[in-house]
């Protein structure tokens, strides 16, 4: 293959330059000026050209054992996944826990439980057995993966894992066992979450939370024991950035292994935001590989009647038409009296975390078609309000009821202009990484996978952020961050995955619900405009946004080698 007179941009932050791309046995043959004619030709001119994009953390645990597009990621430019993030996901797990994995699941990341009993085989135990499992699946794109703590906790400890109990010095010995195994037969590295808005829906916390620094650093001695790995972490965001930061330099001056987190901007805890990257570019500048993980706009849970929470949902009234469908709904919530009934009432739910979601509720706004995520205040549902003077309460429910009843509301953890103001500095920093997209997760609350195109349209040209550098920071830089340093750059030897995008036309469209899961589980879709072609391995996977029906995408196994390193090694060996 050949694509022809792109401008390319390489995934490194050098300057863009005209040329030419071939491609052969599903690697970068040449870049710059290509004689001759390939098998096929792409028309690139007045397009650019990149590297496919890396999404360091997702959720595709699970869909990927029941279907073969990793949407919405792969339609965004992604061609790299990486799984078992957050400490979940559902392996290890033995026979008798396979529902409380699903639980688990259900209240950590927004999964139905009905999809996950249907979807997910559960035909392995054991980690490498999950990898092997995961070898037989094709994709539209590659994916990787990671031990996660909780399942692990509870594959060694059993009840008394899930019941938050300490371990023993056998336990201990045991999960750092799994981690080097886990390792060793191919995983990236090991998942934590000391997140305590990481529950089951009944309120439980999940097994990994409370646990104490013996039993982390146990996890870690796993992936020294197995020659290293990436240690992912969700911290405590109730904790000072600088307790959360001691355990992740614990972590990798015991060890040597790199740690990487989510960055997570907490009303209740502003200052934490700078004080964290003061931690980060500190530990760097002493020798540690410490990175963060951040979305390079506010994190948005979507409200809406046919999403898993809106604004009304958890109040009393409510749960007697939380499962009509929603052209009933629509016509209930119509009724004078529920209407002020609903609009009375406070939220109850055993689980504080989802309370939260709604009582936490500071600035809502209208999502429309294209979607444009830069609001101001003045586009927010309390802004109209006090415009009209009418309570804000009316005005979000009459919002909710809009388009009947497919309206969709955005809620923000920050303000939008002082959150693009603090993160203008780190895009293309080597230590943090745009990421924290959440694909194959929250299928009801959050649709942020498509954080690639929103970058490219909603921050090009902004503080400085310019091309080389946004397509750096979504190629080489999460591609590097977990050692598959084998793709994100356009140069002969690297991985062909690649992008041909029409910037001029890049735009982003509003979410949609469809109900093609599992059991008939519903989830948030989200398409673009302007991928002119994505490629996988050298194959065309998307045209036009569309699918090809390609599937080159495998499980990848362990780090990567780039093309430079791997000449080195054969040379060496040649030597000897």
């Amino acid at each position: 293959m050949v694509i022809r007179g792109g401008t390319i941009v390489d995934g490194t932050g050098a300057a863009p330059f005209a040329g030419d791309v071939a491609i052969s046995g599903g690697q970068i043959a040449a870049v710059g000026q290509v004689d001759g004619t390939g098998a096929e030709e792409i028309d690139a001119s007045g397009l650019i050209v990149t590297p496919g994009f890396v999404d360091v953390h997702t959720h595709y645990d699970g869909q990927i054992t029941w279907e073969n597009r990793l949407a919405p990621s792969s339609d965004h430019g992604v061609t790299t996944v990486v799984m078992g993030n957050c400490g979940v996901g559902f392996a290890p797990v033995r026979p008798g826990d396979h529902h409380l994995m699903i639980k688990l699941m259900e209240g950590v990341e927004d999964i139905p439980e009905v999809v996950m009993a249907e979807g997910v085989p559960f035909n392995w135990s054991s980690f490498p057995e999950y990898l092997d499992a995961l070898d037989q699946r094709e994709a539209d794109v590659d994916f990787a993966t990671q031990i996660p703590h909780s399942p692990l906790r509870v594959f060694v400890m059993g009840q008394r894992g899930a019941d938050l109990e300490p371990p023993t010095l056998d336990d201990l010995a045991e999960m750092r066992r799994c981690v080097a195994e886990a390792v060793n037969a191919g995983a990236l590295g090991v998942a934590s979450s000391r997140n305590l808005f990481h529950r089951f829906r009944s309120g439980a916390l999940a097994p990994s939370v409370t646990t104490e620094i013996d039993e982390v650093v146990a996890l870690a001695q796993g992936l020294r024991d197995a020659g290293g790995g990436i240690f992912q972490c969700n911290p405590n965001l109730d904790n000072d950035a600088e307790t959360e930061l001691a355990l992740f330099r614990q972590i990798t001056e015991a060890t040597g292994c790199p740690v990487t987190f989510s960055l997570i901007h907490m009303p209740t805890r502003p200052d934490n935001w700078s004080r964290y990257i003061a931690g980060i570019r500190q530990a760097r500048a002493d020798g540690l590989p410490i990175r963060a993980q951040f979305m390079p706009r506010p994190m948005g849970v979507l409200y809406g009647l046919d999403l898993s929470f809106n604004p009304f949902s958890l109040n009393p009234s409510f749960r007697a038409i939380a499962t009509l469908p929603l052209a009933e709904k629509v016509a209930a919530m119509r009724d004078p009296a529920l209407r002020a009934r609903l609009i009375a009432e406070e939220p109850e739910d055993p689980n504080p975390a989802f309370v939260g979601l709604i009582k936490a509720i500071s600035a809502l706004y209208r999502i429309q078609d294209p979607a444009d995520y830069n609001f101001a205040w003045e586009d927010s549902l309390q802004a109209e309000a006090a415009r009209l003077g009418k309570p804000v309460r009316e005005v979000i429910y009459d919002a909710l009821l809009e388009d009947e009843g497919h309206a969709i509301l955005c809620a923000y953890s920050s303000d939008v202009p002082d959150y693009l103001a603090s993160t203008a500095d780190l895009i293309g920093d080597e230590g943090t990484i745009v990421a924290l997209g959440d694909g194959g997760a929250h299928y009801g609350m959050i649709c942020d996978a498509a954080y690639t195109t929103y970058l490219l349209t909603g921050r090009m040209g902004r503080d400085g952020i310019d091309l080389p550098r946004a397509i750096r920071a979504l190629t080489s830089i999460p591609a590097g961050s977990v050692g598959l340093n084998d793709r994100g750059v356009l140069a002969p030897g690297y991985k062909a995955d690649v992008n041909v995008i029409d910037l001029g036309r890049l735009s982003l469209h509003r979410p949609r619900v469809k109900a093609d899961l599992p059991a008939g589980g519903k989830r948030l879709s989200q398409k673009a405009q302007g991928y002119v072609a994505t490629i996988v391995s050298g194959a065309v996977t998307y045209r036009e946004g569309a699918a090809t029906g390609a599937l080159p995408g495998r499980l990848v196994r362990g780090r990567r080698e780039g093309p430079a390193t791997q000449a080195a090694d054969a040379s060496a060996k040649a030597m000897a």
